[in-house]
């Protein structure tokens, strides 16, 4: 719920030293109009909603707000428009990530009494990124998209999302599975892309990786196995993947979460491979929200994928939580350290143990080249990472020197 919630409060701060409204109101004006071009984030339509209806009461006087729809690729503009009477009622909204012409009374505004009520979470964070993988195809002059499915959450939910933004016709999924790869991940995926209705196809990767296995031997003799071979499976992937986008003229849509990038738990020239990153502005608890939302009116997404334990599968038994602990546990720490910039003593003192958030920070600094790297994001959040999270590749920062600040 922190993750839903916040910024939708009124902070009781102004930002302006003289607020224009102030001023503009010894003109005694009938009507105020708010021209905007603000962007989407998760919790900017409450906040924008709480403003708007904040100064339509003080002011006693109807608003009408107006805001951009449309994509610059990462930055997505959603319209969500809207008209605020004199009493601080929204009785006019324009449908989210659509463009959409309303006719405005204005002699009547005064008398409106109805409140439309604002859009679930789930269903805005849906119908963005709906909007923003459509959006980009569209300028970029591209149909069609190609994706890894591996019968976890993240890839299904990129693919139903792509399924809705394209067309399923569009869209072709690829099983790839390896010697590690579960029975049932493979049936989960034919599951899923049956019920997708989008082109399908199965890969075995377990040849090619025996094959790199033995042209390394030579350099890896007398080593024991580990993330290195691990990481050649995720490659091999992202090979296969990138071979049949271009040579089908597909753009290779990524899969990997905000939780994982924000802690380097991805292969990069992997797993990291895509033209965009569908889900790279989205923690993994919002995923799963997501899958539930889709599965809503009918199960699109199998159960099995909801219910199951995350596991990259690149090595026997593996499970996320050998490495990570919880997904709402990460995810709380990494939201106060990138959304709400908050110290490790603050994170600390919020009741979160000192080890782990030590732990949790630390690789979410050590993890900057590698979201360097990462395709474009799709900006859901009001602190996402590339243009809105600068930060050094590199740099001799220990975030565990403030943990002891307030």
């Amino acid at each position: 719920k922190e993750l839903e919630n916040d910024g939708t409060k009124e902070t009781g701060r102004s930002l302006y030293a003289q607020a224009p409204m102030d001023q503009l109101m010894a003109e005694k004006p009938e009507l105020a109009v708010n021209i905007s071009s603000s962007p989407f984030h998760t919790q900017q339509a409450a906040a924008r909603r709480n403003m708007l209806l904040r100064n339509a009461r003080q002011f006693h006087l109807p608003f009408l707000y107006v805001n951009q729809t449309g994509a610059h690729t990462d930055l997505l503009f959603d319209g969500n428009s809207m008209v605020a009477d004199a009493n601080g009622h929204i009785v006019m909204h324009a449908k989210p990530f659509r463009e959409e012409m309303l006719l405005v009374d204005t002699d009547n505004l005064k008398k409106a009494e109805t409140e439309i009520p604002l859009s679930d979470p789930e269903h805005l964070l849906h119908e963005a990124l709906v909007f923003g993988i459509r959006d980009y195809f569209a300028k970029m002059g591209f149909k069609k998209a190609v994706l890894g499915v591996s019968g976890g959450i993240d890839s299904a939910v990129v693919l139903a999302l792509a399924c809705r933004a394209l067309g399923a016709e569009n869209v072709l999924g690829v099983m790839l599975p390896s010697e590690y790869s579960s029975s049932h991940s493979v049936s989960d995926s034919l599951e899923l892309m049956n019920q997708m209705g989008c082109a399908q196809e199965i890969i075995s990767i377990k040849d090619a990786v025996s094959s790199i296995g033995q042209a390394l031997a030579p350099l890896f003799s007398g080593t024991a196995p580990g993330i290195a071979e691990e990481n050649i499976q995720a490659r091999t992937r992202g090979l296969l993947l990138m071979a049949i986008a271009n040579k089908h003229g597909h753009i290779l849509l990524n899969t990997t979460n905000k939780s994982e990038a924000s802690v380097g738990y991805g292969t990069l020239y992997g797993d990291m491979c895509g033209s965009l990153s569908v889900l790279g502005d989205a923690y993994k608890t919002q995923v799963y929200a997501l899958a539930r939302y889709i599965n809503q009116h009918k199960e699109w997404i199998p159960e099995n994928i909801l219910t199951k334990e995350p596991s990259a599968e690149l090595r026997p038994e593996q499970k996320d939580s050998d490495s990570l602990p919880p997904y709402d546990v990460l995810d709380a720490i990494l939201y106060r350290y990138i959304e709400k910039r908050q110290s490790a003593g603050q994170i600390i003192a919020a009741g979160f143990e000192k080890s782990l958030t030590e732990k949790v920070l630390s690789l979410v600094n050590a993890s900057e080249y590698k979201r360097f790297q990462m395709p474009p994001v799709l900006r859901v959040s009001n602190k996402a990472f590339g243009n809105g999270r600068r930060m050094p590749l590199v740099a001799a920062f220990n975030s565990m020197a403030a943990s002891s600040a307030p």
